[in-house]
C-alpha cells in the first residue's frame, strides 16, 4: 500500500550507520510505487547480474510529496529536517510532460537546470547521470536540458511556448524540490531525472491514463541502478 502524501517509505538499504543518505521525491503513488519496487525487488543494483552497480551507500528514502509546487516543498523541508536525511543527496524524480517534438513515451529526461518561479537550480553530475542511465537503459533515449515548473499541467500552445524558452521538459515539482533542497542549510548534490509520459505527438487525456503508461513505469523501474551510482560518486562529506 503506497504512504500518503508527505510521507516517506524509507528502505534501509545502508551499509552502516555513517552512511550518506539519498533522498528520491516524487509526486505520485504509482511513481512512488514503481521506485520502491525496485529497490525491494533488488533492482539496486546488489544481485551482480547485468545491471548490477555495486552495494548501496546510504539509507534510501522515497518520498512521496504529493502533486505541485507547494506540496513539494513542505514535503522536502520536513523530511531534511530529520536527523536521518539532514545530509542527504536528493534526486526529483517520477513522470513529465515533453516538449520536443519527436519524444516519446519513455524518453528519460536529466535536467541540466531546473527552472522555476525564484530562478534555475543548477543541478549535479548530470554527465554521470545521462551514461549511467544509457547503460541502465539501453536503446532508451536520455534527453539532456533544462526541466522547467508548472503549478498545472500543460497542453497545446503553453507546451510551445515554453519549448520556445529552452526548456525540454516541464513537470510540476522538481524545480521547488531542488530549490527547497537547497535552502535546507547544508550543501547537497541535487539532481532531476524524470521519464516521459506526455510529449507533443502523445498529449496525455488525464492524470488518471498514467496508470496505462506500462513502458514509462517500467522505465521509472529501472533508473534506480544509475541513481545509486551516481549518489556513490557525489557522496557528500559527513559533518
Amino acid at each position: 500500500m503506497d504512504s500518503p502524501p508527505g510521507r516517506a517509505a524509507s528502505p534501509d538499504l545502508s551499509g552502516g550507520p555513517a552512511a550518506t543518505p539519498l533522498l528520491i521525491a516524487c509526486a505520485l503513488g504509482i511513481e512512488q510505487l514503481a521506485l520502491r519496487s525496485a529497490l525491494r525487488s533488488g533492482l539496486a543494483g546488489r544481485g551482480g547480474g547485468p545491471g548490477d552497480t555495486g552495494p548501496v551507500t546510504g539509507p534510501v528514502t522515497v518520498l512521496r510529496t504529493g502533486m505541485g509546487p507547494k506540496n513539494a516543498e513542505r514535503a522536502t523541508a520536513r523530511v531534511l529536517g530529520t536527523d536521518r536525511n539532514r545530509d542527504a543527496a536528493v534526486i526529483a524524480s517520477g513522470f513529465c510532460a515533453g516538449l520536443v517534438p519527436g519524444m516519446n513515451p519513455g524518453d528519460l529526461i536529466v535536467a541540466d537546470e531546473t527552472r522555476g518561479p525564484h530562478g534555475s537550480t543548477p543541478c549535479t553530475g548530470t554527465g554521470l547521470l545521462v551514461e549511467a542511465l544509457t547503460r541502465a537503459l539501453p536503446g532508451r533515449t536520455v534527453h539532456l536540458g533544462p526541466l522547467t515548473g508548472s503549478d498545472h499541467v500543460v497542453r497545446g500552445p503553453e507546451r510551445a511556448g515554453l519549448r520556445a524558452t529552452g526548456a525540454v521538459a516541464v513537470d510540476m515539482e522538481s524545480a521547488a524540490t531542488l530549490r527547497t533542497a537547497l535552502s535546507a542549510g547544508r550543501p547537497r548534490p541535487v539532481a532531476a531525472v524524470r521519464v516521459v509520459v506526455d510529449a507533443p505527438e502523445h498529449e496525455l487525456v488525464r492524470i488518471g491514463t498514467v496508470r496505462g503508461g506500462i513502458s514509462a513505469f517500467r522505465v521509472l523501474r529501472a533508473v534506480i541502478p544509475a541513481f545509486l551510482e551516481w549518489h556513490r560518486s557525489l557522496l557528500l562529506p559527513r559533518r
